[in-house]
C-alpha cells in the first residue's frame, strides 16, 4: 500500500513538473503602447488623462483576439503593462509624455526578460518639443528590453514610420482599409506574426524594406471605399503571402502635422531579400503612379453651397461633414465657425424650419446651467471656441434644453438645445458622434432628421449606412482638408501635391539594419 502511494506521488510530481515546464516553454511577451493623432496645427493640448491609459490585466480588454480563454491567450506568458489611447487632439504635454513612457517602462522593468514585446501605437503623435515620439519611445523600450526581444509593432495607416521606428521595429504592420474597419484584425495580425516567429524559432526577420515615398494626402482623400485606394490596398495582402515575406505596409502618413516625419512610407519584412525588396519598391510605386487620381470620397463643397443642397434635397437624413474641425483626426472640436454660420440661416430660425442635428460644441459652462435649470427650460449662455478662437469667437447661444445625458467617456455630460429647428448637442468636453445610439439615448432620431452635421471628415460605417445623401463641407480648422491652407514648413519637401511639379523621386528600397545591430 505504502509502494502504491510512492508511485501515485511520484506520477503526481512529474506531472506537475510537466505542466509547469510546458508552461515556461511558453514564450513570454509584453503589451505596451500609447496612440493618439495629434495635429500641431492646433492650438490645443493633450494631457496625460485623456489617454485613459489601462494597466495590467485591464489591457487586455482593447484585445478581444487575447481574451481569457481565447487561443493566442493561451499561446504565451503574457504581461500586460500600460496602453493608453486619446481621442485625436492636439500636441501631446512633455509632461504627459514623459509620464506615460516613464510608468511603461518601470512596469516592463519588472517584468524582465521577455521573448516578444507587442507595441501597439497609431503613429501620429506630436508631443511639445519633439520631432518623433514614437521613434524615441520605442529606442527607450529597447534600452529596458534588449536587441534579442522581438518587437512587433501595430499602426494606423494614417501613422507615421521614421527611420528610427523602422529600425527598432523587427515586425511592422498597420491597418489596411480606411474607413479602419480591419484595426483588430490588423493587431491580431502583429500579434499572430510576433507568435509564429517566437514559436517556430524563426527570430527575427531577416530584411526590412523601408520607402519614403514623398506624398501628403489627407485621409477623406484616400479612402480604400474608392479608387484608387481600394485597388492600392487590395494589393497589399497578397504581396505579404508570398513565401519569405513575413508582412507588407503602406502608410498614408499624417497630412495635419508639421514634422519631417510626415510623409508616406511602405515597409517590408521578410527573409527573402530580394522579395523584400522587390515587393517594397512594387507597392511605392503603385502609390506614385496613382498619386494624382486620388479624390475626395465624396462631393465636397463650401459650407453654404452644402447647406444650400441639404435644404433642396429631398433624402434625409442630408449628412454634412464638418471637416475643419473634426475631433477625430486631431481638430479641437470647439471651433464655432460652422454654428456661427448654420445660425445666420433664416431657414431654421423658427421650429418649423427643416430639422437639424448639430453634432458637436463643447460649451461647459452652458451644459452646467442646463443641468441646474433642467429639461423643459430655455437658456442663454456662450459655446465654443475656448481652445480654437482664431475662425470665429464663442457663439451666444438662446433655447430650450430637450435632454440632458451623463456619464459619457469623453464628453461627460451631453445636452441638446433646441435653437430655431436646430437640435445643437453641447458637451462638457469634446466628444465624436459615430454611432446611433450616440444620437438615441439624446432622445434624437437621426434617420428622421432632415439635416445631420457632424464634426468628421470621411463617415465611419454606421453613419455610411444611415446616410441618404452625404457632403464633405471645406470647413476651418486645425485639420483643414485645404492643405495649402496650413502652411507647412518643416516637412520635406519637395512633397506632393504641395509641390505638384516635383520630379520622379528614387524610390528605392533602404534595407534597415536589424534591431541587434544598433547602439545607441
Amino acid at each position: 500500500m505504502i509502494k502504491i502511494q510512492v508511485v501515485l506521488a511520484l506520477l503526481c510530481l512529474n506531472l506537475c513538473l510537466g505542466q509547469n515546464n510546458k508552461h515556461n516553454n511558453l514564450p513570454k511577451i509584453a503589451i505596451a503602447g500609447l496612440a493618439i493623432e495629434s495635429s500641431t496645427f492646433s492650438p490645443a493640448l493633450t494631457r496625460e488623462e485623456a489617454f485613459h491609459a489601462r494597466v495590467g490585466e485591464k489591457v487586455f480588454s482593447y484585445y478581444p483576439f487575447l481574451a481569457k480563454d481565447s487561443l493566442n491567450r493561451k499561446r504565451a506568458n503574457w504581461i500586460p503593462t500600460l496602453r493608453g489611447h486619446a481621442l485625436p487632439g492636439g500636441v501631446v504635454t512633455r509632461e504627459a509624455y514623459e509620464s506615460l513612457v516613464k510608468k511603461t517602462l518601470k512596469m516592463l522593468k519588472k517584468g524582465l526578460p521577455y521573448d516578444g514585446l507587442f507595441f501597439d501605437i497609431h503613429g501620429a503623435m506630436s508631443v511639445v518639443g519633439m520631432d518623433d515620439p514614437e521613434g524615441d519611445f520605442i529606442a527607450r523600450v529597447r534600452d529596458v528590453v534588449g536587441y534579442e526581444t522581438l518587437i512587433s509593432t501595430s499602426m494606423d495607416l494614417h501613422g507615421n514610420v521614421s527611420k528610427k521606428l523602422a529600425r527598432h521595429s523587427d515586425l511592422i504592420t498597420c491597418y489596411r482599409m480606411a474607413p479602419h474597419e480591419d484595426a483588430i484584425e490588423s493587431k491580431k495580425r502583429a500579434v499572430d506574426n510576433l507568435l509564429e516567429r517566437l514559436e517556430k524559432g524563426l527570430g527575427k526577420p531577416k530584411y526590412k524594406a523601408w520607402i519614403p515615398v514623398p506624398i501628403l494626402l489627407p485621409g477623406e482623400m484616400t479612402s480604400t471605399r474608392i479608387e484608387p485606394g481600394k485597388s492600392m490596398y487590395a494589393a497589399v495582402a497578397p504581396a505579404a503571402n508570398q513565401k519569405g515575406i513575413v508582412d507588407a505596409a503602406i502608410w498614408i502618413g499624417y497630412a495635419w502635422a508639421d514634422e519631417p516625419r510626415n510623409h508616406a512610407v511602405v515597409m517590408v519584412t521578410g527573409d527573402d531579400e530580394n522579395k523584400v525588396t522587390n515587393t517594397a519598391e512594387t507597392l511605392a510605386n503603385i502609390f506614385w503612379n496613382v498619386r494624382s487620381e486620388f479624390e475626395f470620397v465624396a462631393p465636397v463643397a463650401t459650407f453654404t453651397e452644402s447647406i444650400n443642397k441639404a435644404i433642396d434635397s429631398k433624402k434625409q437624413p442630408y449628412i454634412i461633414s464638418d471637416m475643419g474641425d473634426n475631433p477625430t483626426a486631431g481638430g479641437a472640436g470647439d471651433v464655432t465657425w460652422t454654428l456661427t454660420e448654420l445660425l445666420k440661416r433664416s431657414e431654421f430660425a423658427t421650429n418649423q424650419g427643416p430639422s437639424v442635428i448639430y453634432a458637436s460644441i463643447p460649451a461647459p459652462s452652458l451644459v452646467a446651467k442646463a443641468i441646474k435649470t433642467g429639461v423643459g427650460n430655455t437658456i442663454s449662455g456662450v459655446a465654443g471656441a475656448h481652445i480654437d478662437s482664431r475662425f470665429a469667437p464663442p457663439v451666444q447661444l438662446t433655447g430650450v434644453v430637450k435632454a440632458i445625458h451623463f456619464g459619457d467617456k469623453h464628453a461627460e455630460v451631453e445636452v441638446v438645445l433646441q435653437v430655431g429647428s436646430i437640435q445643437v448637442i453641447l458637451t462638457k468636453k469634446r466628444k465624436p458622434y459615430h454611432k446611433e445610439i450616440d444620437f438615441t439615448r439624446l432622445n434624437l432620431n437621426p434617420r428622421k432628421t432632415n439635416i445631420v452635421i457632424v464634426k468628421i471628415g470621411y463617415l465611419v460605417p454606421e453613419l455610411y449606412n444611415m446616410r441618404a445623401d452625404w457632403i464633405m463641407a471645406l470647413t476651418p480648422g486645425g485639420v483643414d482638408q485645404n492643405l495649402k491652407r496650413l502652411g507647412h514648413k518643416r516637412i520635406i519637401r519637395p512633397m506632393y501635391p504641395l509641390d505638384k511639379a516635383m520630379e520622379r523621386p528614387s524610390l528605392k528600397a533602404q534595407l534597415i539594419p536589424l534591431s541587434g545591430a544598433i547602439q545607441q
